[in-house]
């Protein structure tokens, strides 16, 4: 689609920390950003923040409700016509406590966002991108680090992105006949309200608690808008992008 019609997207978890980075990053890029989350004058502060004006849409949205997202996609393509990309970025974690005292709401809560919401999300782009002319668009799932090595105590958080790299590789494999180009870009260490605590120490696998080194969250804005930019014949399966001296490689 000609870049000067302005492409649609949609940023789920959009209301804060790395969504709201990433739809920020695109509304400045000229796109149109439907911003979904939980808390309406959040999303519209994002786009008051924006100066996008009626660039940016706010819908209220509980990822976890298969109807609430089918509303979602349904009000974008109401108001633009299409879907060109899904940022699938809403995620929540758990108390980080022992297996054993992992209570099993905690876990189903985790379970049902990180891992339902996402295939939700998913299911209604593919649904969108296959019926649109021109047919095809692009998923950006939110990974994480996690999707690849735990943290002590992190078990409902790290199950759910390990599954969230399946959901990447099937999508993208069921996507190619449709033109839909599936990737996952894995976060290490955004500064953002959720992550800042790893800047006043937390667990080692070593038993010991450090302090860890933080990145710009706005660096990850622009690391989902380049994998949003490229054209629909490449596309980047998996993105890590990470603070440089955090403990991920290597042995901490």
């Amino acid at each position: 689609m000609d870049k000067t019609q302005g492409r649609v997207a949609i940023v789920t978890g959009g209301g804060s920390g790395v969504g709201k980075a990433a739809a920020l990053a695109l509304l400045a890029d000229g796109w149109r950003v439907a911003i979904a989350g939980r808390r309406q004058d959040a999303l519209q502060a994002v786009i008051a923040e924006s100066k996008a004006g009626d660039r940016g849409l706010a819908v209220p949205t509980d990822v976890t409700d298969p109807a609430s997202v089918k509303a979602l996609f349904d009000a974008t393509v109401q108001k633009w016509g299409r879907v060109d990309l899904l940022f699938n970025n809403a995620g929540i974690g758990a108390p980080a406590v022992p297996i054993d005292e992992l209570p099993l709401d905690k876990w189903k809560a985790v379970v049902d966002t990180n891992l339902n919401g996402m295939f939700y999300a998913l299911r209604e782009a593919f649904r969108v991108m296959k019926a649109q002319s021109p047919q095809g668009g692009r998923i950006i799932n939110n990974g994480s680090i996690s999707a690849h090595a735990p943290r002590p105590m992190s078990i409902a958080y790290t199950a759910t992105k390990h599954a969230v790299s399946g959901l990447t590789k099937t999508a993208s494999l069921d996507g190619r006949k449709h033109d839909i180009a599936v990737g996952q870009i894995d976060i290490g260490n955004a500064l953002t309200e959720l992550a800042a605590r790893m800047g006043k120490g937390v667990p080692q696998a070593n038993g010991e608690i450090a302090v860890e080194p933080l990145m710009d969250v706005n660096i990850v804005g622009q690391s989902v808008l380049y994998m949003a930019n490229l054209p629909l014949e490449a596309n980047v399966l998996f993105h890590t992008v990470m603070a440089t001296k955090m403990p991920f490689v290597g042995r901490g």
